[in-house]
């Protein structure tokens, strides 16, 4: 812990955690957000020989900790989809004969033949289930690919597994140790209750009124939720007018966009980040003050996960939730574009084999570059119910949908050694060249894949600042760059079917509506109540049924001034 992470303890629960796996038990571990769940994998990894197999959803979050390790020297790979074959070969070899300490795979990869072929000669010392919760059906983010974890553990029958979650009711507590084959039942479980955080909900027809007057009331970093993507443009337009410094942030900016406007607002240089719920994951910022959201979230987990990011550094801090009476209609409105109709369903699932072309009984096992947006618009299709069918086929086995995967950026030299020294070069186009040569072998020869993050904090510069460089000297013929770029991805699992044949079982249709139409109630409930205190009703949500109330959140403050 010291040697590598420099920390001089662990946070509660961290050391009994990594104590259970490294006796070679079965753990499932429930960590608040902010709560160092990585610090539980990381550390007893490196205690061990072998290799650590992770196990996450989130690319970017993958390519981040990969990073991470390897700036404190920790030799770390990941796979994900947009590598070539040869480059997945080339990882695998080096953590079968090298001294790797960390795969980190999509859940997606385990369905691979190929891939579990190799698992199998590998030295794995245990296996990390990260966003745990996404194994369970009774999840807000089931993903069905999580429950091949269980074939994995079959291979490899005396690797310990650890399960680690931010948010999980009871039923879903159950649900994760019985998917994931635990031998005994095995939970650490920290409370969710945050002391220093203060829930509030305020009931406005002028939500934009409110935020401003909000973040002229309380000062300090601020993120602001909305459910769009041009909601946020708007919302951060409407602040920068009122003086407040604001940028905003959705999937659909560039990667180097994204990560520009991540770091000026984690440096402090802009004051809110108005954003989507595609920020946050994985973003460690311990001064956040407000956490805002104008809309209503889909679930509490979903809500607790986001608001929890707000007084990381334990000083005061406010979730707030504006909400007002169109809430409720538009909840009403996305059950249906979540849950569309069977037939709209199918027609999604035949729209895309005749737009990639695929004929019937063809398809199997293959994956296709499939820009979403295009693609509805191509044929006439709503976005969000089509994402909606494209999810449910998803989970009823006939399609996997990869979102907008990152392709690391890649960079050959196109002059020889000697023609380099004879190039009059700025100095920060010397100290890139010199960074590259020491970082990558081969170079001259074909093009690499760099770690643009890894080379831009070795080099004091931002990302921005190393794209904007290299594409200054690729257009000067020293090197050929291809930036970073995102593409969506949709791969055949089975061959395509005859519609006749496309089935959405009741588990995943009705079942799963069901479920997601009482997590919206649980929401409204939280938004629309004024009997209870907030802290305890989302604690009760999570089984934490004996919590004193916190004395802080406005349904608190109002018995007290109605008490005095």
């Amino acid at each position: 812990m010291r040697q590598y992470w420099h920390y001089d303890g662990f946070r509660p629960l961290q050391a009994e955690i990594i104590a259970s796996v490294t006796d070679g038990r079965d753990t499932l571990a429930l960590l608040p957000t902010g709560g160092g769940k990585s610090i539980c994998f990381q550390v007893p990894a490196m205690m061990q020989e072998g290799l650590c197999l992770v196990v996450t959803p989130l690319i970017a979050l993958m390519k981040d900790q990969v990073e991470n390790l390897r700036q404190r020297e920790i030799f770390a790979e990941a796979i994900y989809t947009g590598l070539t074959r040869d480059e997945t070969a080339v990882i695998l070899d080096n953590c079968q004969f090298g001294n790797r300490k960390f795969l980190y795979v999509s859940p997606e990869r385990l369905e691979s033949a190929a891939f579990r072929r190799r698992l199998a000669a590998l030295p794995v010392s245990m296996i990390a289930v990260d966003e745990a919760h996404c194994i369970s059906q009774w999840g807000y983010d089931f993903r069905p690919a999580y429950l091949k974890i269980a074939e994995i553990r079959k291979l490899l029958p005396e690797v310990p597994v650890l399960a680690l979650t931010a948010t999980a009711t009871p039923e879903v507590v159950d649900d994760i140790q019985q998917k994931l084959l635990f031998k005994e039942k095995n939970v650490f479980r920290q409370s969710f209750r945050r002391d220093n955080l203060s829930y509030v909900v305020r009931e406005t027809d002028d939500k934009e009124g409110q935020l401003v007057h909000i973040l002229q009331s309380v000062p300090g970093s601020s993120i602001v939720y909305v459910r769009n993507r041009r909601r946020t443009a708007d919302t951060a337009e409407l602040l920068l007018q009122e003086g407040i410094s604001a940028v905003h942030y959705h999937a659909g900016l560039s990667p180097q966009e994204r990560d520009r406007r991540q770091q000026e607002w984690k440096e402090g240089k802009v004051r809110v980040m108005v954003a989507t719920n595609a920020f946050g994951m994985g973003i460690d910022k311990p001064d956040v003050r407000t956490v805002i959201h104008l809309d209503l979230p889909d679930s509490p987990e979903a809500y607790f996960q986001e608001a929890g990011r707000a007084g990381r550094d334990g000083k005061a801090a406010y979730a707030i939730l504006l909400h007002n009476k169109t809430d409720g209609t538009k909840a009403k409105k996305r059950v249906i574009d979540n849950y569309p109709d069977r037939d709209f369903i199918k027609r999604v699932y035949e729209a895309a084999g005749n737009w990639l072309e695929v004929g019937i009984g063809s398809g199997l096992n293959h994956t296709f570059v499939f820009p979403f947006e295009q693609f509805c618009q191509d044929k006439h299709l709503p976005m969000l119910p089509a994402l909606s069918a494209i999810r449910l086929l998803e989970q009823a086995g006939y399609l996997i949908y990869t979102e907008e995967t990152e392709t690391q950026p890649r960079v050959q030299l196109t002059v020889t050694r000697e023609e380099l020294y004879a190039v009059r070069l700025t100095d920060t186009q010397e100290r890139i060249l010199n960074c590259l040569l020491r970082t990558y072998t081969g170079i001259f020869a074909d093009p690499v894949y760099i770690h643009d993050r890894l080379i831009s904090e070795r080099l004091g510069l931002t990302t921005h600042e190393l794209n904007a460089a290299l594409v200054a000297m690729a257009q000067e013929r020293l090197l050929t760059y291809i930036p970073r770029r995102r593409t969506p991805y949709l791969t055949y699992p089975l061959e395509r079917q005859e519609l006749r044949y496309v089935t959405i079982p009741e588990k995943i249709y009705e079942q799963r509506q069901e479920s997601y139409v009482k997590r919206l109630q649980a929401m409204q409930e939280y938004a629309t109540q004024t009997g209870f205190c907030r802290s305890q009703l989302l604690l009760a949500y999570f089984g934490e049924t004996d919590s004193e109330p916190c004395g802080r959140c406005d349904i608190c403050r109002r018995h007290r001034r109605e008490q005095d």
